[in-house]
């Protein structure tokens, strides 16, 4: 499913509001695999169950918290509004970021967007911060918490900057 779109009008009327929450994804042994070999991080809390659950407090691997923030991404477009006549959205960067609690291998999380800031600039792009929050299914804290701030472009397409 993908997210609602919004005039500007009405996404200023979200700051300050919860503007998306996308759904659980299931973190598996194969994705956290998958980002050990994009990213050359092979550490055994990550890849190797046996000697994770032998030699960690996690009772296992457990997922890197680079991959709980790449997934940001995806569910940002799951969850998360867009403004009409805006194209592509690129990262500005991060403050406050906080990994929080380890994701377990199995485990299920999702992201959940309060809109902080909103601002069209004179060059019609937006600049779109949320702080964000990846929950952790039946855990009481979050994965990690963060201040995302990004810009987003005028759809070249259409030639609009509303």
């Amino acid at each position: 499913m993908g997210a609602r779109i919004l005039t500007v009008d009405e996404v200023k009327a979200l700051v300050g509001k919860e503007a998306g929450l996308s759904s659980w994804r299931v973190v598996s042994q194969e994705m956290i695999d998958r980002f050990a070999d994009a990213t050359d991080d092979h550490q055994f809390v990550h890849v190797d169950p046996v000697r994770a659950a032998a030699e960690t407090p996690y009772g296992g691997t457990i997922a890197h918290g680079f991959l709980s923030l790449s997934l940001l991404s995806a569910m940002t477009f799951e969850a998360a509004p867009r403004v009409e006549g805006m194209g592509i959205g690129v990262n500005f960067g991060f403050d406050r970021l906080r990994f929080v609690a380890p994701v377990r291998s199995g485990a299920r999380i999702r992201a959940r967007f309060i809109l902080a800031h909103f601002r069209m600039r004179p060059s019609g792009i937006a600049e779109i911060n949320h702080d964000v929050t990846i929950e952790i299914e039946n855990s009481p804290r979050p994965a990690l918490t963060a201040y995302w701030l990004t810009l987003v472009m005028p759809d070249r397409r259409t030639g609009a900057s509303s």
